[in-house]
C-alpha cells in the first residue's frame, strides 16, 4: 500500500485509527486475563509461604521458580517460542486473538508479583486481630488483606498496563497488528517518519493517561 498521495488524515483514519482500536483490545483483553491468573498466583505465594495462611513450601518453591523463569524472558523470545501454545489456544499465529495469549502468558508473572508484594506489605497484625474474631482464611484474604492492599495494588496494576502496552507494541511487529505494526510497515520499512513518530506520540499519550487515571484511583483509594 503506497502513501505518497495520502494527506495525514486519511493515513489516520485507515491506518492509525483501526490500528489504536487494535491495540486497545489486546491491552484489555490481557490485562483482564493477565490481572485475573495473577491474582491466583499472587495469592497462592502469599498463603504457601512460610509463615502463610496455608504453608507449604513445595508449592511456594515451584510456583515461585516458573514465575522467576517466565519474567526472564524479553518478550519478544516468548512470544516467538510459544507459537506452538499460541496456534493450540487460538488456531492461528498471527493476529489480535492470538497476541493475547503471549501477552498473557507474559504479563501474568509480573501480577502475580505485583499481587505478592501488595499483600505481604499488610500488617500483621491485622490478620492476627482477624484470627482471634473467628474470621476464616478465605475471609481474611478477601475481607483484609485484599481490602487493604486495594491502594498499593491500583498503583503496581497502574505500572502493569503500561508494561503490557509495551508489550502490544511489540507484539505488532510479528503480525499481531495494532501500533506497533504500524510504526514498523509503514513506519521504518517504508522511510516514513511521519508515520512512525506519530505511533510514538500515541503511544506517550496512552501512557500519560493510564499513569493520569492510575494516580488519580489511587489518590481516592488512599
Amino acid at each position: 500500500m503506497t502513501l505518497k498521495n495520502y494527506t495525514m488524515g486519511q493515513i489516520f483514519s485507515l491506518l492509525i485509527g483501526p490500528a489504536v482500536l487494535e491495540t486497545l483490545q489486546m491491552m484489555l483483553f490481557s490485562g483482564i486475563l493477565s490481572v485475573v491468573f495473577g491474582f491466583v498466583v499472587g495469592v497462592v505465594l502469599v498463603v504457601t509461604e512460610k509463615n502463610g495462611l496455608w504453608p507449604n513450601p513445595v508449592l511456594h518453591r515451584v510456583l515461585d521458580i516458573i514465575v522467576n523463569i517466565i519474567r526472564s524472558f524479553p518478550f519478544i523470545i516468548l512470544m516467538i517460542s510459544i507459537i506452538p501454545l499460541t496456534r493450540l489456544i487460538a488456531g492461528s499465529s498471527i493476529g489480535i486473538r492470538a497476541a493475547i495469549v503471549p501477552l498473557t502468558v507474559a504479563a501474568t508473572p509480573f501480577m502475580g508479583r505485583i499481587f505478592q508484594n501488595s499483600l505481604q506489605e499488610v500488617d500483621p497484625a491485622l490478620i492476627e486481630a482477624a484470627k482471634s474474631f473467628g474470621a476464616s482464611k478465605i475471609q481474611i484474604v478477601f475481607k483484609i488483606m485484599l481490602s487493604e492492599a486495594v491502594p498499593s495494588l491500583t498503583s503496581g496494576l497502574c505500572l502493569g498496563i503500561i508494561n503490557l502496552l509495551g508489550a502490544t507494541a511489540m507484539a505488532g511487529t510479528i503480525g499481531a497488528g495494532g501500533l506497533g505494526a504500524i510504526a514498523l510497515t509503514y513506519g521504518y520499512q517504508n522511510f516514513n517518519m511521519k508515520i512512525m513518530y506519530t505511533v510514538c506520540v500515541i503511544l506517550v499519550i496512552l501512557v500519560a493517561l493510564i499513569q493520569y487515571f492510575g494516580d488519580w484511583i489511587y489518590k481516592k483509594l488512599k
